[in-house]
């Protein structure tokens, strides 16, 4: 039983494989719009390499036993990983791996945590780096000093200072051992346009649709106003928000935005509670800009945030591969 069942997953997994494949091809031609996938999932977008489905089933099942389980079928976990050792895969067949991109908390450390010196991903990016590969932390954390970053990422910072690395590989990281860089060095064109009245107003729209919300639910909770984000946290420490409260903090103050003129004018995203100017995919692109112009299917960003109705990640799709 458990060999028929991997024969016909794989099956059904290749099958998925063939549908991309030619979707890919009419991506090159310019006709994805016909596609056999865009016709059965409209909401499709664009793919930067194919996915290696089947290869990627056939290793997981050896570590997750898809195959022998009777009663518990392919689970939401067990597609995300197939999925995403089939995007490592088929980037490392058609390398090199040229940028990963991190979002940072609940990807490299725990929410509102840092990356301490302990943390096992600190191998592994050093490794990314000897090996050539770019590396960015692409986080909304929006900081006006290197001190405040320095504190969130001293764990890697340190590694790759105490460590033997030549200097041409520590250049592979954004922030480069923090060295300020100056805005118009990675400020896409696009980006130039945004009038600072612009994001002024729309971040007046979010407080006070905010505001609103704390009223309006009695939340125990305070603004926090950046350059370029606002938000609201708890009033006391360790305090945690109820998830249907969050919820409906975020969706009212993105429709609010959505609504909005501003809104119209300036990209932005939305985390927990927080709205910020622009959205992962900017951060990606500059990140590619400042390495001299580095291809999607040439980058991977991973992130824990890939819901569509506004988690910060998703939006990562629009420029790279994403895990």
């Amino acid at each position: 039983m458990a060999q028929k069942a991997h024969k016909r997953y794989g099956e059904i997994m290749r099958d998925v494989e063939e549908l991309i494949n030619d979707h890919i091809a009419h991506q090159t031609a310019g006709t994805h719009d016909r596609s056999k996938l865009k016709l059965l999932v409209p909401s499709i977008s664009v793919f930067y390499t194919p996915l290696l489905l089947h290869e990627a089933f056939r290793y997981q099942d050896v570590r997750r036993h898809i195959s022998f389980r009777r009663f518990v079928p392919p689970s939401f976990n067990d597609i995300r990983l197939v999925l995403n050792t089939a995007q490592v895969m088929s980037l490392v067949k058609d390398g090199p791996l040229e940028l990963v991109t991190f979002d940072g908390d609940v990807t490299l450390y725990d929410d509102g945590e840092s990356l301490t010196a302990e943390n096992p991903v600190i191998p592994f990016i050093i490794r990314l780096m000897l090996s050539g590969t770019k590396i960015g932390i692409v986080t909304a954390a929006g900081y006006t000093d290197a001190a405040r970053y320095y504190g969130r990422l001293h764990g890697l910072l340190d590694a790759i200072h105490a460590s033997d690395m030549p200097r041409r590989y520590k250049k592979n990281l954004v922030p480069d051992m923090l060295s300020y860089v100056p805005r118009q060095a990675w400020q896409l064109e696009e980006m130039r346009a945004w009038r600072d009245e612009d994001v002024v107003e729309l971040l007046d729209v979010a407080e006070r649709a905010l505001r609103d919300c704390i009223s309006n639910m009695k939340l125990r909770a305070e603004i926090l106003r950046k350059e370029r984000a606002v938000g609201l946290i708890p009033k006391t420490a360790g305090y945690k928000f109820a998830r249907e409260e969050l919820e409906e903090t975020v969706l009212v103050t993105q429709k609010i935005l959505e609504m909005s003129a501003v809104g119209k004018r300036l990209p932005f995203c939305g985390n927990d509670v927080f709205v910020d100017i622009g959205d992962k995919s900017w951060g990606v692109l500059a990140c590619q800009r400042f390495f001299g112009g580095i291809e999607g299917g040439k980058t991977l960003h991973v992130g824990d945030q890939f819901l569509s109705a506004g988690a910060n990640d998703f939006k990562a799709r629009l420029a790279c591969t994403t895990a």
